[in-house]
């Protein structure tokens, strides 16, 4: 018989997460973004990493989930208030593998049942594929100052079907 894959899980974002979060957040920029990003982009953007305790206290101020695969975490995303997704990063070894989508899926289920009527995210040009094929449309495209560099992004939403229970 074949091995089967390890399958992955989520948790919640613990404080001794954030340096593994900050490596996965570079490493993410530094090797998935480069067709939309160029170098000096890359770097002022992956700079949010730098203070790793800082870092960790925008996650630890989010609702943030981690994506794990035997036990490590591959990947994370945070929703910021009810409605907002601020971070979505998955290492580039798993890039592909649905960790993202399964990272989303849950964001899009605690939203709803926090009673959000849409979800709205800052997506990189990188990402901005990703979250259409999810049913996200784009509102507007953005230009933000990193660090003396101009990142690209565009503002897009989803409207969520109304969680059971929860007022029509």
């Amino acid at each position: 018989m074949g091995q089967s894959l390890p399958q992955p899980g989520l948790r919640p974002y613990l404080a001794s997460d954030a340096p593994m979060l900050a490596q996965i957040f570079v490493a993410a920029i530094q090797e998935l973004t480069g067709d939309d990003y160029n170098e000096a982009q890359q770097e002022a953007w992956a700079s949010a990493a730098e203070d790793e305790q800082e870092f960790g206290k925008k996650l630890a101020s989010e609702l943030t989930l981690i994506a794990t695969m035997q036990s490590s975490p591959v990947g994370f995303a945070s929703l910021k208030g009810a409605d907002v997704i601020d971070m979505l990063y998955v290492h580039p070894s798993v890039a592909g593998q649905g960790i993202a989508a399964m990272l989303i899926d849950a964001l899009e289920k605690l939203a709803g049942a926090r009673g959000a009527a849409k979800l709205t995210v800052d997506a990189s040009d990188t990402a901005v594929e990703f979250f259409k094929k999810r049913g996200y449309v784009a509102q507007q495209r953005n230009s933000v100052p990193r660090h003396g560099e101009w990142l690209a992004n565009t503002t897009m939403q989803k409207q969520l079907a109304p969680s059971a229970g929860a007022p029509q």
